[in-house]
């Protein structure tokens, strides 16, 4: 079959939030309107504001100030904000707004939770007073240490409704990763779940936290949710969750903020140094991610936005927000997708009319490695656009679902950015054609580029993923450490945002993502990116996922490892098989020269591979912080596959 590509209708073209976005400044289309976005940042984002309707108490008087440098930029400069303005209080003002599902949220045993936009500002405040009562003010960190839970958007909420900072973290982490974030961030509170169900297993999380705040003297009171019914030690700091929501003060305003105004800390995986804390602010994060909800997935009001993801993770307060904003409904998951079994994702589009559907390659590989024929059993008509992000496509796996799954009427919004972006640099938009796998082109107002190693640009070769010009939802440093965010963003193109990716923009103007910078291979002085080597392993119909990894070599510098997982129906070691179409494909010099079959690969909750500790792992080294992984117990048969290789 030839290779997929989306062509939208023109209902689909004219209806599109983009489009109203084009037509509303007399731009006939979306090449006129990037170009405009990014040769005027300030009309562009200016126009986002208006256009999406963001309340400001204070108006802006100017909006970008550069005059502390382009690593420093000023958003809304003079305007006054908070995100509970947007998210919540202007969808109250008339009863089917406020009547509307705001959440809903359900576990892994079918069970399901709703609240309205009105009932879900109700404990927004009595939340927000609780945490006044403790002592939370202005400035204030709050950590969350929470599964997907109605309670987590409460949170985010109540702590931002204070003025106070958010400290999401990473359901799945390990003490020591936990210590590690709240000391750096100071964080005086944390809200903690007893405990959630994965995989049909109950996972305990205040112990958890305890044993972590053993290491950690600034958190002053534990605030405990009765998620799963987990008894507890109790601890003279802890605050049980009824009881903080029935403490008697009056919740107060809303605290006016300045524009720049600190709203969160997103935290890095932790996968590689010391976790970066990256400051996100109420405007800058409140825009951005507003856009990207309405313009890249097309999110209106009344519709209904799920994606499988964690609060620890840039997606789980981007999803909150940038739905709320939108006036959306906002589907949380809260479990494994896979169970009962795999077709649990369509289940639950179907169940909850989802109109955005976020997904990953690695779920989407699984479920594909099992495929029914999900098209005849369920009915998905609800859904309008798929999201994704967070690692590259595989044809087959692409197209399987675009065209088989979902009959070529849905456009696959395959965005890139990171937690330090509040958002994406690249994404292609449902009014303009999409080719198989491709992440479009630059985001609206990102004036990305793809450059050599003198800052030069480049077309159809592999080179640096930058930006030339700031944008709001840039993270305004790394938390306490000035020098760390000018070393790592700033430091290798002056002038120039250098994000740590291997793009390439082919002769058709489509972008794609070839993996880390850091995470290159270097063979025989030649550079390979793992994605390069992994894509084409997954064209066999054997394989389900693949992991390259490279491994020191005295001739060549380095060589290919790869490891692979079959599908379900898989029963013969195609390795050697798989050695060789890399060489066809990539050329003999990058031939894996060892290639190993095994059952699973370690991933974190996001279903991201953990291709450092597959390397590790490989080699007989110690991996490092597996805090963030999902299946730490990956590593033993890596190791035992390779044997006395190493």
């Amino acid at each position: 079959m030839s290779e997929y590509t989306w062509a939208p209708s023109t209902d689909y073209i004219d209806n599109a939030n983009v489009t109203r976005l084009a037509s509303s400044h007399g731009l006939d289309s979306l090449a006129e309107l990037r170009a405009r976005s990014v040769a005027d940042i300030r009309w562009y984002w200016d126009a986002v504001v208006r256009d999406l309707g963001l309340p400001f108490r204070q108006p802006y008087h100017d909006v970008l100030d550069l005059s502390k440098g382009i690593e420093h930029p000023e958003w809304f400069v003079g305007g006054t904000i908070n995100i509970v303005d947007a998210c919540l209080s202007r969808w109250l003002d008339d009863a089917p707004s406020a009547n509307r599902a705001a959440i809903v949220h359900e576990a892994e045993d079918g069970s399901v939770r709703t609240l309205t936009y009105g009932e879900l500002a109700d404990e927004v405040e009595r939340a927000a007073a609780g945490l006044r009562s403790i002592g939370i003010e202005k400035g204030d960190t709050v950590a969350v240490f929470l599964p997907m839970v109605p309670e987590a958007v409460v949170t985010v909420y109540a702590v931002a409704r204070l003025g106070a900072v958010l400290v999401p973290l990473f359901s799945g982490f390990a003490p020591s990763a936990i210590a590690s974030r709240i000391q750096d961030a100071d964080a005086k509170v944390v809200v903690v779940a007893d405990g959630t169900v994965r995989r049909r297993k109950r996972l305990a999380m205040k112990s958890t936290l305890d044993e972590a705040l053993k290491m950690c003297p600034t958190v002053e009171h534990v605030v405990v949710i009765d998620n799963i019914g987990e008894s507890t030690p109790a601890v003279p700091r802890d605050i049980r969750w009824a009881d903080l929501l029935t403490g008697g003060l009056e919740p107060g305003p809303v605290e006016a903020l300045g524009a720049g105004d600190p709203l969160l800390l997103g935290y890095t995986s932790g996968t590689t140094g010391k976790p970066k804390g990256a400051v996100h602010t109420h405007a800058g994060f409140l825009v951005k991610t507003a856009s990207e909800v309405a313009y890249s997935f097309d999110l209106k009001p009344g519709g209904v936005f799920c994606w499988i993801t964690d609060m620890g993770w840039i997606m789980g307060p981007l999803s909150i927000i940038g739905t709320h904003a939108n006036g959306g409904t906002l589907v949380l998951y809260e479990g494994s997708p896979d169970v009962p079994d795999t077709d649990r994702l369509w289940q639950l589009a179907e169940r909850h009319r989802v109109t955005m559907l976020g997904v990953s390659p690695t779920l989407i590989r699984t479920l594909r490695g099992r495929e029914t024929d999900v098209a005849a059993r369920y009915d998905l008509s609800s859904v309008h656009t798929i999201g994704s992000t967070g690692e590259p496509w595989d044809p087959d796996s692409y197209d399987w679902m675009a065209r088989d799954v979902f009959g070529g009427r849905v456009p696959v919004i395959n965005f890139s950015g990171g937690t330090e972006v509040g958002g994406s640099f690249l994404a292609p938009y449902p009014v303009e054609p999409i080719r198989s796998c491709s992440l479009g082109g630059p985001s609206l107002g990102m004036d990305v580029d793809v450059v050599d190693d003198a800052g030069r640009s480049l077309r159809g070769e592999q080179g640096e993923l930058v930006c030339r010009q700031p944008w709001p939802s840039m993270t305004r440093g790394v938390w306490k450490d000035e020098e760390r965010y000018l070393e790592a963003y700033w430091s290798t193109f002056p002038g120039m945002w250098r994000h740590g990716d291997y793009a390439l923009v082919d002769d058709d103007g489509q972008w794609y993502i070839r993996g880390r910078s850091d995470d290159v291979m270097n063979v025989a002085g030649k550079r390979l990116a793992p994605g390069e080597v992994e894509a084409v392993m997954s064209t066999h119909p054997a394989v389900s996922e693949a992991a390259a990894v490279g491994v020191p070599d005295a001739k060549k510098g380095e060589t290919v490892w790869a490891f692979w997982v079959p599908r379900a129906d898989a029963t013969e070691d195609v390795s050697e098989e798989l050695v060789r179409i890399v060489a066809a494909e990539l050329g003999k010099p990058f031939a894996p020269s060892m290639v190993r079959r095994v059952s699973q690969l370690p991933k974190t909750r996001s279903a991201k591979i953990l291709r450092r500790a597959v390397r590790a792992a490989a080699l007989g080294i110690d991996p490092g912080d597996l805090s963030g992984a999902d299946n730490p117990e990956a590593l033993d048969e890596i190791r035992a596959v390779v044997g006395d290789r190493v």
